[in-house]
C-alpha cells in the first residue's frame, strides 16, 4: 500500500491532495488495472481524512473512468475492454512496463520523482480537462459530413457533441481553455494550421473502410446502374471515385445528395442498386415508398453500417475516458 500523505497546512484542499496521489499511482502503473484499492476505512487511518471524503475522492475517479466499483467487493483500478492483464503481452502490461521505463530515463536525465510527479500529473489534468468539452470540426464546404460525424458520435457515445465550422474555429477557441477537437483525417492539416500549439487536443478519425460495399460494387454485373446517397457531397465525389477505380465504364454511378430530392429521385429511378449512408437510409427508403406507383422497378437498397471507423470510435472512447460507459 502506498504512503499516501495530506499536508494539512496547504492550500490545496485535502480530497484533492488524495485524488491526485491516487491519480498519479494509476498513471504510474504504481496501481495496475484490476488492482484493488484501499477501502475508506484503511485509508481513513492513513491520511486521517474521514470516510465520506475519501468516498467521495473515489465516486470523482469512477465517473474520470478510472476506477470501477464491484458492490460487495470494492474499488479496482478500471480494465478497459480487452485488456489482459495476465499475460506479460498484454497492453496493460506492456503499458506499465512502458511508464516505469519511461520514468527511468526521466530520472536519467536529472529530474527529481517529485518533478515526474508533477509533470503526470499536469499532463493528466490537461487531458481529462479537454475532455469536457468536444467539437466536432469541418470546414464550411463540407459541413454535411461534419453532420454525419456528430450524430455518429453522440449516438455512439451518448453525450454531447458539438459542431464548428472550421472557418468560425479561431473565434471559439479564444473563448475556451481546453477542449478536445475531432475532425475527419482528411482535414487534420486544415485544424493543425488554426489551433494553437499544446493547447487543445486533435483527433482525427478515419472513415469506415466499407470493405463490405465494395465486395458487392465487384460482383454487380456489367452496365448495371450504381446509386450512391449520402449527406456529404465530400463523401459522395470520394465514393464515386473509388468506384470508377474499381469497375470503370463497366458501371454506371449516379450520386445524390439526400436533400437534393430531384436528384435523388432521379437516382431511385435508374439505379438497380442504391448504397445509402446510415444516415441517409430512411430518406431513402421513404423517397422509393413515395414514388413506388411510378417505378417500373425497386431499387435493392443497402444501408453502410458506419460513417467512422470501428478503430476510430475505440480510440475516441479510450482518448475521451468513456471505457466505463454504457453506449447505444
Amino acid at each position: 500500500m502506498l504512503n499516501f500523505q495530506i499536508q494539512s497546512d496547504s492550500d490545496t484542499p485535502a480530497s484533492k491532495q488524495l485524488f491526485a496521489q491516487i491519480q498519479f499511482a494509476i498513471a504510474s502503473g504504481q496501481y495496475p488495472p484490476g488492482h484493488r484499492l484501499p477501502s475508506t476505512r484503511q485509508l481513513a487511518m492513513i491520511t486521517g481524512l474521514h470516510r465520506n471524503t475519501i468516498s467521495k475522492v473515489y465516486q470523482q475517479l469512477e465517473e474520470n473512468g478510472l476506477v470501477a466499483s464491484i458492490a460487495g467487493s470494492g474499488i479496482y483500478v478500471k480494465i478497459h475492454e480487452r485488456e489482459n492483464i495476465n499475460h506479460s503481452d498484454s497492453p496493460i502490461v506492456n503499458s506499465v512496463n512502458a511508464i516505469k521505463d519511461s520514468l527511468d530515463r526521466i530520472l536519467e536525465l536529472g529530474c527529481s520523482v517529485e518533478q515526474i510527479k508533477e509533470l503526470f500529473l499536469e499532463e493528466i489534468d490537461w487531458r481529462i480537462s479537454c475532455c469536457d468539452r468536444v467539437i466536432v470540426t469541418v470546414p464550411k464546404r463540407d459541413i454535411s459530413a461534419g453532420e454525419i460525424m456528430q450524430q455518429e458520435l453522440c449516438n455512439s457515445f451518448s453525450m454531447e457533441i458539438e459542431l464548428i465550422e472550421l472557418e468560425k474555429l479561431s473565434q471559439i477557441l479564444e473563448k475556451i481553455n481546453f477542449g478536445t477537437l475531432v475532425t475527419n483525417r482528411y482535414f487534420i492539416q486544415e485544424v493543425l494550421a488554426i489551433v494553437p500549439p499544446n493547447s487543445f487536443r486533435v483527433i482525427p478519425v478515419d472513415i469506415y473502410d466499407y470493405k463490405k460495399e465494395l465486395e458487392m460494387i465487384k460482383a454487380l454485373p456489367s452496365q448495371a446502374c450504381l446509386g450512391i446517397v449520402s449527406l456529404s457531397e465530400g463523401t459522395l465525389n470520394i465514393a464515386s471515385s473509388i468506384v470508377n477505380s474499381q469497375r470503370g465504364d463497366d458501371l454506371l454511378v449516379l450520386t445524390a445528395s439526400v436533400g437534393d430530392r430531384d436528384r435523388l429521385k432521379a437516382v431511385i429511378r435508374a439505379a438497380h442498386t442504391v448504397i445509402a449512408g446510415y444516415t441517409s437510409y430512411d430518406a431513402v427508403k421513404a423517397e422509393i415508398i413515395a414514388m413506388r406507383e411510378d417505378l417500373i422497378r425497386m431499387p435493392e437498397v443497402i444501408r453502410t453500417d458506419s460513417y467512422i471507423s470501428e478503430k476510430s470510435i475505440n480510440l475516441l472512447k479510450r482518448e475521451l475516458g468513456l471505457g466505463n460507459r454504457q453506449f447505444i
